[in-house]
């Protein structure tokens, strides 16, 4: 019995008395509730982007196509915010259509006025979004009125679509996510870990590269640079 107290007290002093924690909600629309223009892999692209992040942590979310309507979307990143803590981190990935502005859930569009308030109301040290649709970078304008710090990786320029690939079999921008992360492509040094400044680096050109520098991934936030050494994955 002594000795089992001696080894708990040791464990405890030890490990961090609040460790971070990282929370993940993945969001892939690609049939629609008015049947306009349907995507052919947000929805894999969700549910690939939700198995890598498994692999980091148990607290994935993954609402994709019917299931991702506004009200939806918005109450899940609540309860996220709401529930995390001020040495954790949110994750929030986004593929599907979007616009000026906005990202089209499955029912009416989400407003980056919408979403970001609710990022920035929550006591987590952390908020990464990845968004793969046309004129992400439109983020910019609304980010400017946000005074905590997001991280927002935008697949393309304000005025730029994303693009799928026919024989990538995904969105570039979330084919060079996947490849980046899970094929440790994003890895510059060689440590085993991936950092925000290596990520977005490596998934910039690969991007370009594919669409022959049509569209041009943007890593958007009021001090990006601040997240630069931010560990993504290891």
């Amino acid at each position: 019995m002594k000795r089992t107290v001696i080894l708990i007290l040791l464990i405890c002093c030890i490990l961090p008395l609040s460790a971070q924690r990282t929370y993940v909600l993945v969001i892939g629309v690609s049939d629609y509730r008015n049947g306009n223009n349907p995507l052919s892999q947000t929805t894999k692209d969700a549910k690939e982007f939700s198995e890598m992040m498994k692999t980091q942590t148990k607290n994935v979310t993954l609402l994709t196509s019917k299931y991702a309507t506004h009200d939806g979307v918005l109450e899940k990143l609540r309860a996220i915010c709401n529930r995390a803590g001020k040495q954790d981190r949110i994750i929030f990935f986004f593929s599907g259509h979007g616009g000026k502005g906005c990202i089209c859930a499955y029912d009416r569009n989400i407003q980056y006025s919408e979403l970001f308030p609710i990022l920035e109301n929550s006591a987590a040290k952390e908020k990464i979004c990845f968004v793969d649709v046309c004129h992400a970078g439109s983020s910019s304008t609304f980010l400017k009125e946000i005074k905590a710090n997001i991280l927002f990786f935008a697949s393309c320029k304000d005025t730029e679509s994303s693009w799928e690939g026919y024989y990538v079999g995904q969105g570039y921008f979330t084919n060079a996510l996947l490849k980046a992360l899970k094929e440790k492509k994003a890895d510059a040094n060689r440590d085993n870990k991936i950092t925000v400044f290596e990520l977005f680096n490596y998934v910039r050109n690969d991007v370009k590269k594919r669409s022959n520098g049509t569209q041009t991934p943007q890593l958007i936030g009021k001090h990006p640079q601040s997240y630069f050494d931010v560990v993504i994955a290891q």
